[in-house]
């Protein structure tokens, strides 16, 4: 009898603790499975990641099942790669969630789905999240982030210090520049006159003088627009502060400036003609060329290994902001600067308030947050199998190249790391601790032309921190109600403007603006002014 039972105890503890790595139902997950433990003290938790395409199955990770091992946890993981926004209100409906959810919330969802989410704010002040406990001291704007009205806090955010100020630069062809004789434009007038000669110089040399795009983009030119004297300081939704008051740049009048100029662009055939149109594959293909003859002299990108493959990327060189004309006042000129957007994501992760081994789920959900960890929650593991950071043992570390040659250094970040909208804390000091990789070098180089600009904003411009301001339930749901119509007519207008040579903007003009406030502008920078005031009174 005694052995029969020491089998069936033996039986009990071997269950599957490999996770899954394939996508299943969005209802499929037991919270039940929490219940069970294995090996006398390993806890079992389940868990859910909606991932890059790109990302490979976590439960390879080395550094995850190194995480798991020293947190006494053994997570089985749902995996999410495609449609997560669709299967999460099917799931979040049912009530029937993982333990843990990582990159898979935001933070409306915490009010819509009540009751369903685990308030960390005790946990953490007990000192039971020591590492969240830290990131929080050090920026105490992080807590105002994600703490609701009633003091909660259900999803907590990430920081990094080592991303740019700024998420695009402008690109020109140099090559092309210099097979036509001609210099890098230092106007938005010069640039004109370089694009015309673009597309009727055959700058590729090639023979065809039709095959030359002279600028393309994906979606609305943004940073383009700042040149134009929009004060873009972490804009959102178009949404921007100037003077102490909240405004939106698609009703201002320099935004109709910008869109005239764009217009007489277009109808000069130097912008993509299918640029309204075209997907984001095609917009990258189309800057990677054809071997090594370039297509696109100018285009906006993160980084220029991204942006035009290896064979044409050496083609060109990154631009400052320009002036719109020679004697424009430069210190009116802007770029977009997205410092605090860059540094900061919302709600990366949240636990389940069924979980029932709720102490385990939090120690674990913690240690993503530690320092040595962080790092590798964004690059990939420090550790002989995942080889994707170097510990230097003094304190420093080195972003290794992909042990796969054939992989570019960010496809290999995204692919072997949680990557960016993930669970970490990467504290300033680490900016002069790690050395980052080739990719991320590259970035931080392309954007010295735009450093003057950058710094110049820092000291004149008044931000809006648009991740750290909160709403009520009904102010988001409000926003977001009226923020959709506001879309449809802005982006149908846009899109008119650019390609109908014939639409008149400046006679257009009154009545376009006025269709926005009315339908829901007016009432949205209400709210957002109303916000805005409640979050610097929280800071003082």
């Amino acid at each position: 009898m005694l052995a029969g039972c020491l089998g069936i105890s033996c039986l009990a503890g071997c269950g599957n603790t490999s996770g899954g790595g394939d996508e299943t139902s969005a209802a499929s997950v037991s919270t039940t499975q929490g219940e069970e433990k294995t090996n006398g003290e390993t806890v079992k938790l389940t868990a859910l990641i909606s991932k890059h395409s790109l990302t490979k199955d976590v439960n390879e990770m080395e550094w995850l099942r190194l995480l798991e091992e020293e947190n006494g946890v053994d997570v089985e993981w749902q995996q999410i790669t495609a449609d997560w926004d669709q299967k999460k209100s099917v799931m979040f409906a049912g009530g029937d969630i993982p333990d843990i959810l990582v990159k898979a919330t935001v933070t409306t969802d915490f009010a819509t789905y009540n009751g369903l989410f685990e308030n960390l704010a005790p946990y953490i002040d007990e000192g039971k999240m020591p590492n969240v406990a830290k990131m929080f001291e050090d920026h105490p704007e992080l807590r105002v982030l994600c703490t609701d009205e009633k003091d909660g806090i259900y999803g907590i955010p990430n920081y990094r210090s080592l991303w740019p100020r700024t998420n695009r630069v402008l690109y020109i062809n140099q090559t092309w520049l210099d097979n036509l004789g001609l210099q890098v434009p230092t106007t938005m007038d010069e640039l004109e006159e370089v694009l015309i000669a673009f597309k009727n110089g055959d700058p590729n040399g090639n023979g065809d003088t039709t095959d030359e795009i002279p600028l393309d983009f994906s979606g609305f030119p943004t940073f383009m627009l700042a040149c134009f004297g929009v004060p873009m300081m972490n804009e959102s939704d178009g949404y921007f502060v100037e003077d102490g008051k909240v405004k939106n740049y698609r009703v201002d009048e320099r935004y109709k400036t910008f869109m005239q100029w764009l217009q007489k662009l277009y109808g000069e055939g130097v912008i993509n003609e299918e640029v309204i149109t075209q997907d984001y594959s095609k917009f990258q293909s189309l800057a990677r060329g054809e071997g090594k003859t370039a297509r696109v002299g100018v285009t906006l990108g993160w980084e220029s290994g991204d942006r035009f493959g290896t064979e044409v990327a050496d083609q060109y060189t990154p631009m400052p902001a320009l002036k719109p004309h020679a004697d424009s006042d430069e210190s009116q000129v802007y770029w977009g600067y997205y410092s605090d957007n860059n540094s900061v994501n919302a709600a990366t992760v949240a636990l389940s308030a069924n979980c029932k081994n709720k102490e385990a789920a939090v120690k674990f959900i913690d240690a993503f947050y530690a320092e040595d960890m962080g790092i590798q929650v964004l690059f990939g593991g420090m550790n002989d199998v995942d080889k994707c950071i170097q510990d230097n043992g003094d304190g420093t570390y080195t972003v290794l190249p992909p042990a796969d040659s054939s992989i570019d250094a960010g496809t290999w970040k995204w692919t072997n790391s949680f990557a960016d909208y993930s669970p970490y804390y990467i504290p300033d000091d680490m900016k002069d601790r790690l050395t980052m990789g080739e990719d991320m070098q590259r970035v931080l180089e392309e954007r010295k032309p735009l450093e003057a600009t950058l710094d110049m904003m820092e000291e004149k411009c008044e931000t809006y921190p648009s991740k750290f301001i909160t709403y009520t339930t009904d102010e988001n749901s409000d926003l977001a109600m009226a923020q959709a119509n506001i879309n449809n007519i802005v982006d149908q207008t846009y899109s008119a403007w650019l390609t109908e040579p014939s639409r008149n903007i400046e006679e257009e003009w009154d009545a376009y603006v006025q269709s926005v406030y009315d339908i829901g502008l007016t009432q949205n920078l209400e709210i957002r002014q109303a916000a805005y005031e409640r979050y610097l009174a929280s800071m003082e």
